[in-house]
């Protein structure tokens, strides 16, 4: 089925599949067994399975330790600060060898026993495997590549029919990347999956729990006994019985048992290597482990893939900044200087098509609108406001008019040249995506009148138009076009001093005067902000001094830190020739230096920094900078008990958004302190259209402040 006039997006209700409570399904798979134990004093107090006719009669109440015939108090003593997943020996059932992995959750502890394999492969034998796998995931020359040798390295080490590389978009929808599967099988490969096939609750337990399989889909689900247990929570339980939901998806979909391995890249779900077999087939727990491990070494490579593919796509942006820079100066006039480069300016970002307006005058190079439609379209940029250069893939849904002329600029970058009062336009073709999908996106999830909800039951080839969208512009191509208009204003200045007459020198000279008085002017703002921030911080330093209340001394050096925050953003604002953007990374270093200089050399010596290049707005780097030193401030106050120790401060970016991570090794997290400085960092991270975590930092606390590098409007 192909529609013609198809919407460009799904709109699908996704709130009852994200409702689902798969983490307590109060069952099993039966293949395994499942042994519930008190932390303490190590007697079983559950169980799932067949456990008498496979384990022992007498299970229920007996001590875990005897059972598996191995000491599980030393057994935890020897992971603590670690994962919490203990992989322990083998034990003998009544009929067959069980594999024992032990989860500690809370005060319980959670025993999975799956059969063993008969032949297990040894630990060289899967070291070299992976090691070969991993050398060919280094040999790849770009992402699709790589993502074609995994599937093939996944399949060769879990032997299943089929498997997919299944990578996440930004719409959370997913697209099969990569393939290798059975010759008689039809193919999923470049079919798009809608973003209700995976709910959010899924989604979370796959970066928990990085492995998952279903030898059968077709079994009845062992239940937890005694009652009690039902709504036990078994998320990191490989064992955990499956959403019948999910199971009627994969019956749908003619699968009869499936495996999933996740991979998480920087911490966040990047895809999935989706394994599907036409029959019964188990995935053992050492293929599951090196599985994971291989996951994670692919991760590692998608990572260095994609910033490989960034560099490049700089390098080459700058390589074309440096033909066309070099010109602009040869010129009297911009309107001369773009009709002897439009044609390089037109490749630069590679448009379509490219136009120069400036009053009511319109030059311009391949595929554009008419005329009077692109003296309209720069109008209605002016009346956006600002010199930043706007950009959009879908001109239309901002400006409905543009719909006439979508099939030459549904999608345009343009820049304005303030100087001149011109402007550039870049345009992109519209760009008719036939969108494969997996069986009709429409129909994705069905709920009957008594709320059952249901899956759908094709997964057909069928093909969706998406109209009215170009090809997107890249953020380096953003970058660029900010040191191109840049370059247009130096050119603009070049083309005055050209344009002077005999009365050049006295020009000049008013002209450096006037630079001189605002420089004079600029100094003198400068150094009254910095005398009364100094005055300030000097005031707090000796309203502490003279103070005998420990917490008001406290205060007060708190105080002084985040004074000292904003006082390191004006200083940058004075010495940067840009003041609408920062490099976030180079902040955080200069502000981590001064905390290092107010804590003393014992904390200085243990603070790192792992800081990735960040442009974001100045407002927004103030707020940040005052959350990290809120956060420092309390990991110096409580992680060590007044102790130096180790803190780390890394700074991250995942496609559009930041995260500032502040760890420590220190007692983690205890209690709710809520001050005036938590008050504050609350206010200010819903400012930032953000969220803050606080996690186990095994041991420690590690707080995650993450946040949209561009303001949410």
């Amino acid at each position: 089925m192909v529609p013609t006039n198809a919407p460009n997006d799904i709109g699908l209700d996704l709130t009852a599949c994200d409702r689902e409570p798969i983490h307590i399904p109060g069952a099993i798979q039966p293949h395994g067994l499942l042994l519930v134990a008190d932390a303490d004093s190590g007697r079983i107090i559950a169980g799932a399975g067949d456990l008498e006719a496979r384990l022992s009669a007498s299970w229920l109440g007996g001590d875990l330790s005897v059972l598996i015939a191995q000491d599980v108090g030393a057994l935890l003593a020897e992971q603590t600060g670690r994962s919490g997943t203990i992989v322990a020996a083998p034990v003998t059932g009544l009929t067959e060898r069980l594999d024992v992995t032990i989860h500690r959750d809370g005060d319980r502890l959670l025993v999975e026993l799956e059969p063993v394999e008969a032949v297990p492969p040894t630990a060289a034998q899967m070291l070299g495997l992976l090691n070969a796998m991993a050398t060919g995931f280094e040999r790849a020359s770009n992402l699709q590549a790589l993502c074609e040798r995994a599937a093939t390295a996944f399949r060769q080490l879990t032997g299943f029919d089929r498997v997919m590389v299944y990578r996440f978009l930004d719409d959370e929808a997913g697209r099969v990347m990569a393939e290798d599967r059975a010759p008689e099988l039809g193919t999923f490969l470049n079919h798009h999956f809608p973003a209700s096939d995976i709910p959010k609750q899924a989604r979370a337990l796959y970066v928990r729990n990085r492995t998952r399989t279903i030898p059968q889909i077709e079994y009845t689900p062992a239940m937890l006994r005694p009652a009690g247990f039902e709504t036990l929570d078994l998320s990191d339980v490989t064992l955990r019985s499956v959403s019948p939901i999910h199971l009627r998806y994969l019956s749908n979909m003619g699968v009869a048992a499936s495996a999933s391995i996740s991979i998480v890249k920087d911490g966040l779900l990047w895809g999935l290597i989706a394994c599907h077999h036409g029959s019964p087939k188990a995935l053992t727990p050492d293929i599951r482990a090196a599985s994971a491990t291989l996951a994670s070494g692919l991760a590692r490579q998608i990572r260095a893939k994609e910033e490989a593919e960034t560099y490049r796509e700089r390098l080459r942006l700058r390589a074309a900044e440096d033909m066309v820079t070099p010109q602009l100066a040869t010129e009297p006039a911009p309107r001369r200087i773009v009709t002897a480069l439009r044609d390089d300016l037109r490749r630069m970002f590679d448009g379509d098509g490219f136009a120069y307006v400036e009053g009511g005058i319109v030059d311009t190079d391949g595929r554009c609108p008419s005329k009077d439609d692109i003296l309209d379209l720069a109008a209605w940029v002016r009346t956006r406001g600002g010199i930043e250069p706007f950009s959009t893939h879908e001109l239309f849904s901002v400006l409905p008019r543009a719909r006439a002329y979508s099939s030459t600029a549904s999608g345009i970058l343009a820049l304005p040249l303030v100087d001149e009062g011109a402007m550039l336009l870049w345009f992109r073709a519209e760009h008719i995506e036939e969108v494969k999908w997996a069986g009709n996106p429409h129909k994705a999830v069905s709920v009957d009148p008594n709320a059952m909800l249901t899956p759908r039951t094709s997964f057909e080839s069928w093909t969706q138009s998406v109209s009215g969208r170009s090809r997107r512009w890249t953020r380096e191509e953003i970058e660029a076009a900010h040191r191109l208009r840049r370059a247009f204003h130096d050119a603009h200045v070049n083309q005055r001093l050209r344009s002077l007459n005999v009365d050049l020198q006295r020009t000049l000279a008013d002209k450096d005067a006037l630079i001189a008085q605002k420089d004079v002017l600029m100094k003198e703002v400068n150094h009254r902000v910095q005398n009364s921030l100094q005055l300030v911080a000097a005031f707090l330093s000796l309203q502490a001094k003279s103070s005998d209340n420990a917490q008001v001394k406290e205060h007060l050096a708190e105080a002084q830190a985040r004074l000292a925050a904003v006082a390191l953003v004006h200083r940058r604002l004075y010495r940067d020739d840009q003041v609408e953007s920062i490099d976030l990374s180079r902040y955080i270093e200069e502000l981590a230096g001064d905390m290092k200089t107010s804590l003393g050399d014992d904390w200085a010596s243990q603070m790192t920094l792992d800081l990735a290049p960040v442009l974001v707005a100045t407002d927004r780097a103030v707020n940040i900078g005052l959350v990290l030193t809120e956060l420092v401030i309390n990991a110096s106050k409580y992680a060590y008990r007044g102790q130096a120790g180790p803190i780390q401060i890394i700074l991250e970016q995942h496609r559009n958004r930041l995260r500032l991570i502040v760890a420590d090794h220190g007692v983690g997290k205890s209690g709710n302190r809520v001050g005036f400085g938590s008050r504050m960092m609350t206010a200010i991270v819903a400012g930032l259209s953000g969220t803050i975590e606080h996690d186990d930092n095994m041991p420690g606390l590690r707080v995650i402040l993450s946040a949209p590098i561009d303001e949410v409007r």
